[in-house]
């Protein structure tokens, strides 16, 4: 087991660093670092892990605890959604200061069980200490797969899709930021994100996805670890790119909207690479089945990292990048 590689950016940087001192791999263990989740051989059990951060991916102005509580869940759900698992359970840890004790932390807990158990899972159990600021949770998610879909498993010529529409939290994040309300569905898409757990399954039954993450960091950036992964590039269609009506309402200036759609992040949507004409066989019955889109927006190719094929033929790097950690500022 070797970890599997990830794209640019200081935050990966500090994970190789970590991931350079540590064991290569041990008995049981069938997927490793870098992926969504960590697989083991025995059940074929997924495990990921996610942590929500008071002013970093989340604000109390702009959320109330079981909306807190709920979005951390979710993300962490995503992760299983990421590799199509099917959700067993989870363990929650809490850090929440003493003035948050116990109506806060209460409402922040009764949030992630139940986004956990409309998602098929059940709280495990968890830890909860005493945090001097901010509030915090970390959720461990559980869950079962027979087939784990990897990042790796894209090969050039490979087409690029997505769920749904993208940028609509970041325009909420936007609208937050210079003191507006956002829109009623920008605000929704941030405040009530919805992990593909379904729909991942219902493709990866049909043998649809040969490589798959989840859009935590926005489009241009976690497309990057999906070329890092294959050793492959990707090449993004700027025309093709489904940019949420709320982000577009937001941002009426079509790069800016495009630009919340390519790096804003926490879409929670699926990205996937799938054999040339693979997904049109599928798209009208999947549409029938959850009412969601799946869009093509690139390809996979020979050449390295992430480029954009613009609307006037040229081909250039994204102007964005998804969100950074340890680059300065919140979400």
């Amino acid at each position: 087991m070797t970890p599997t590689p990830l794209g640019p950016g200081p935050e990966f940087d500090l994970i190789r660093r970590f991931l350079a001192r540590s064991r290569k791999g041990g008995p049981g263990i069938l997927v490793g670092p870098g992926d969504d989740c960590a697989v083991f051989e025995g059940g074929r059990i997924a495990i990921s892990s996610d942590l929500s951060v008071e002013d970093v991916h989340f604000r109390r102005a702009w959320l109330g605890p079981e909306e807190i509580g709920r979005r951390a869940a979710a993300a962490s759900l995503s992760d299983l959604a990421a590799m199509a698992a099917a959700p067993l359970g989870a363990l929650v840890s809490l850090g929440a200061p003493a003035a948050d004790v116990p109506d806060v932390a209460e409402k922040c807990m009764a949030g992630a069980t139940e986004m956990l158990e409309s998602a098929g899972a059940v709280l495990l159990g968890g830890d909860v200490a005493r945090s001097p600021g901010p509030l915090f949770l970390d959720v461990v998610v559980l869950g079962r797969v027979e087939r784990p879909v990897l990042r790796s498993g894209a090969r050039p010529g490979d087409e690029v899709w997505v769920t749904g529409a993208l940028g609509a939290a970041a325009a909420a994040v936007r609208c937050w930021a210079r003191g507006d309300e956002p829109p009623a569905a920008a605000r929704d898409a941030f405040a009530h994100p919805r992990p593909r757990i379904r729909e991942a399954l219902w493709l990866a039954e049909r043998d649809v996805p040969r490589a798959m993450l989840d859009l935590s960091d926005g489009l241009a950036g976690d497309v990057a670890h999906l070329a890092a992964a294959g050793g492959f590039g990707v090449l993004l269609e700027e025309g093709h790119i489904p940019v949420h009506p709320a982000a577009a309402a937001v941002a009426p200036d079509p790069e800016e909207a495009l630009a919340l759609a390519l790096g804003g992040g926490e879409d929670y949507e699926l990205c996937f690479a799938a054999r040339p004409g693979a997904v049109q066989k599928v798209a009208n019955e999947f549409m029938d089945s959850f009412g969601v889109v799946l869009t093509r927006v690139g390809t996979v190719r020979e050449e390295p990292g992430v480029a954009l094929h613009r609307s006037d033929g040229s081909i250039v790097p994204p102007d964005v990048e998804g969100y950074r950690h340890f680059a300065g500022g919140s979400r």
